[in-house]
């Protein structure tokens, strides 16, 4: 009954709708150390999982990962509600142009252990109202397996919409990459201290970081050929300083708990 619940849950997360999780029809082209803050743009549709949330008026707060054709994972402190849209397969956010699909939200389900104090169990679920359409610039990532390992100084990349410097006053139109090395927790600790948890993972601090409004994005990890995600955007430095590393919320703690979760709903 175990093998064909994980069985189950696997197909739920991307491997059955005629496209494999975390291999883009678009290869994306990454320069070394490139900044979201005064950050390099991606190749249009090379992060064909990449999700803007947004209010009804247009304005994007956060990003976000689609996992399968039903649900994206965000960062619980987004505080995303049914009233928001998701925003799949945009490049060029302020185009109405690139055949995007606009996504209503059915479901919030936030890690049940969140606590905003601290920051510990920073992962939402949002199951959305109807199937995306998978297309050349949309199809899911692949998540990080409890058994994978992506050691301390692995080059891994983020992208989001947010700000291009802390005092910007609008986040870009272009969606931003920027490649930063993973830290371990040992190491994140002497910036961080005690604040680093079990289930965050570190990375940047090496003349890159996210800033505000890449918040519930995604850091992905190349392994053999296919993309994972290893992180959610959560949390770090208050003016996006880039020799401090950004803290994320560490995808192989809350494995079990997505697939238990969207098998469960």
């Amino acid at each position: 009954m175990a093998f064909l619940w994980l069985i189950s849950c696997l197909t739920l997360l991307g491997t059955a709708y005629g496209r494999s999780c975390g291999v883009p029809a678009i290869t994306p082209v990454v320069t070394g150390y490139a900044r979201i803050v005064n950050g390099e743009n991606a190749v249009p549709g090379s992060w064909p999982w990449q999700v803007s949330l947004q209010d009804t008026t247009g304005w994007h707060f956060c990003g976000g990962s689609l996992i399968n054709e039903n649900w994206v994972v965000t960062a619980a402190h987004c505080d995303v509600s049914t009233t928001n849209l998701a925003i799949i397969g945009a490049s060029n956010k302020c185009s109405t142009h690139e055949g995007a699909q606009h996504m209503r939200i059915q479901k919030v389900i936030t890690h049940p252990a969140w606590n905003p104090h601290n920051m510990v169990n920073d992962v939402t679920l949002l199951k959305l109202t109807s199937p995306v359409r998978f297309t050349n610039r949309i199809s899911p990532v692949c998540l990080a397996t409890v058994a994978a390992d992506f050691p301390g100084g692995k080059l891994c990349v983020t992208s989001g919409w947010g700000l291009t410097r802390s005092t910007a006053s609008n986040v870009p139109c272009q969606l931003q990459q920027a490649a930063l090395p993973l830290l371990t927790n040992a190491k994140c600790q002497n910036t961080w201290g005690k604040s680093i948890s079990s289930g965050m993972i570190c990375a940047g601090g090496a003349g890159a970081t996210s800033c505000m409004g890449d918040s519930g994005g995604p850091l992905v990890c190349k392994d053999g050929g296919v993309w994972y995600l290893v992180g959610i955007v959560s949390w770090g430095s208050g003016n996006c300083s880039l020799r401090i590393p950004s803290v994320y919320t560490r995808v192989t703690e809350f494995q079990s708990w997505i697939m238990q979760t969207i098998a469960a709903n």
